[in-house]
């Protein structure tokens, strides 16, 4: 998908000519300054639209007025915010998307928005131009690239954000710098995750991955299956033994620290391109959704391209072990053992819990690096989308600095965790009678069985693992997010990234 340009200026609302201008507006509160000086040029319209209670400036809800020449701005597009005192960054995210939604609607290629006089308490300019930044973009994402058809609407080109002030440009200016690479970096995502596995797999990725790495000058290493076996990444190649398609294991590398020897953080994401549930084989139905278990491993390659993007000043590696999970002649069976790289054995119970194997290898390749912070995302179980529903990522960790770094971040980012407890206890479920563990824990917690399974390879690292089966696909289009892959995730990772320079 192109991206919608963003820029900013300085200016005032009254005397911009734009197609399309975006006004806010709180429940109950009165006209900003902006809106009573052009409401006067209309004739008081904007006002009646209060009074008759038309609009009253609920969260999300929308108002179109055409101004008939009146100001320069051909159409005032008012959005409400909600309550004054309730409005939060991720609320100025959502009003632009819907905004942009109503843009696009009306055939408009451009619009303008005037940066709102009512921010949330606490946030900085930044974070305000940021989040409309990412609601704006995230908000007209459209996936067409397999449909012969015209797609209904226009695209919408490009938004400029207005700020009263020259004083405050700059700010914004790092906002919308911001907001476009985190934006960027969730559209990547969508739309590797919305290609069927028939054009994204491994091998495709592989190809992404060296296009990242050429365009930001990242170091790469790509592992071929013979090399895996070298090492010894048993869980991985028993995974991809059922598909034709090969594995591969994919490094990405940047450092922009100032620091000489500064430990990394490492990303690690589960990249299963296309999962059947192998032998255990999936039901049908929306066994499509599949095409989208690559969203961990999509996020941490997104994540180090906006990273690089953003010339943020840390270490970051991302590991992205990719496969393909088949049934065929050569699969993993049930009751299979298979060693992983750190050399501990695994009972596959159940070839559809596939992740875990996957990211055992990977998770011990990653400890490797010594990290800083070591952190996993992955669509791992579907006990996740039982227990938190589409709204919060599952988190479990072993160091409380860094869950409580990822915690602040989803909430900066509007994508928030929910930890979960990683007690021992739990471990009783998985022991084996054939090998050191087994892959499945019963159907007792088990999102958190999985978690733990993946604590057994991360050593003594600072670690955090995300379970984003809950988030990644959406049933039903919201305010930014579209119907099928999310994105959700991408975001988190960046804004705890940015968190960590400041």
């Amino acid at each position: 998908m192109k991206i919608m340009r963003v820029d900013t200026r300085a200016g005032r609302a009254e005397t911009e000519s734009t197609e399309v201008l975006v006004l806010t507006h709180c429940e109950g509160g009165v006209l900003s300054k902006q809106a009573t000086v052009i409401d006067k040029s209309m004739g008081g319209a904007l006002r009646e639209l209060l009074q008759t209670k038309e609009f009253e400036g609920k969260a999300n809800e929308l108002a179109l007025v055409h101004t008939h020449g009146k100001v320069p701005a051909k159409r005032i597009l008012l959005v409400g915010l909600g309550k004054e005192k309730e409005v939060t960054v991720d609320q100025l995210r959502q009003a632009m998307g819907h905004a942009v939604k109503r843009v696009r609607q009306v055939k408009a290629g451009f619009f303008t928005v005037a940066v709102p006089s009512v921010t949330p308490q606490g946030s900085s300019s930044v974070e305000v131009a940021q989040a409309m930044a990412e609601g704006a973009i995230l908000g007209s994402y459209q996936f067409t690239a397999y449909r012969s058809d015209s797609v209904s609407g226009k695209e919408v080109k490009g938004m400029s954000l207005l700020a009263g002030e020259t004083s405050a440009v700059r700010s914004i200016v790092e906002g919308v710098r911001r907001g476009v690479a985190t934006a960027e970096a969730a559209v990547l995502v969508r739309d590797l995750c919305n290609h069927p596995s028939n054009v994204m797999t491994p091998a495709r990725i592989a190809s992404e991955a060296k296009a990242i790495a050429k365009e930001q000058s990242l170091t790469l290493k790509i592992l071929e299956q013979k090399e895996m076996e070298k090492l010894g990444m048993g869980a991985l190649l028993g995974v991809a033994r059922g598909s034709h398609e090969p594995p591969k294991f994919i490094i990405l590398e940047y450092n922009g620290s100032k620091k000489k020897d500064e430990r990394p953080v490492v990303l690690v994401g589960k990249t299963i391109t296309f999962d059947t549930g192998g032998i255990s084989l999936k039901p049908a139905e929306n066994m499509e959704h599949m095409k989208a278990d690559m969203t961990g491993g999509a996020e941490v390659l997104a994540s180090i391209r906006a990273a690089a993007r953003l010339k943020l000043p840390l270490h970051l590696i991302s590991i992205l072990p990719v496969a393909e999970n088949m049934p065929g002649g050569r699969a993993m069976k049930p009751g299979d053992v298979v060693t992983t790289l750190s050399g501990k054995t695994v009972e596959v119970q159940n070839t559809d819990a596939e992740g875990r194997l996957i990211l055992a290898d990977a998770l011990a390749y990653a400890t490797r690096y010594k990290p800083a912070a070591l952190i996993d995302i992955a669509t791992l179980t579907g006990a996740c989308v039982v227990a938190l529903g589409q709204f919060a990522i599952g988190m479990f960790g072993t160091d409380t600095g860094v869950k409580e770094s990822v915690r602040k971040a989803g909430v900066r980012a509007g994508e928030r965790v929910w930890e979960m407890p990683l007690w021992d206890e739990y471990f009783e479920q998985l022991r084996s009678d054939v090998a050191d563990m087994r892959n499945i824990g019963g159907r007792g917690g088990g999102m958190i069985t999985a978690a733990l399974f993946l604590s057994k390879f991360v050593g003594d690292c600072p670690w955090v693992h995300l379970d984003i089966a809950s988030t990644d696909w959406s049933e039903r289009e919201r305010a930014y997010v579209p119907k099928g892959p999310s994105g959700i995730g991408t975001r988190l990772l960046i804004q705890y990234l940015i968190d960590r320079t400041l």
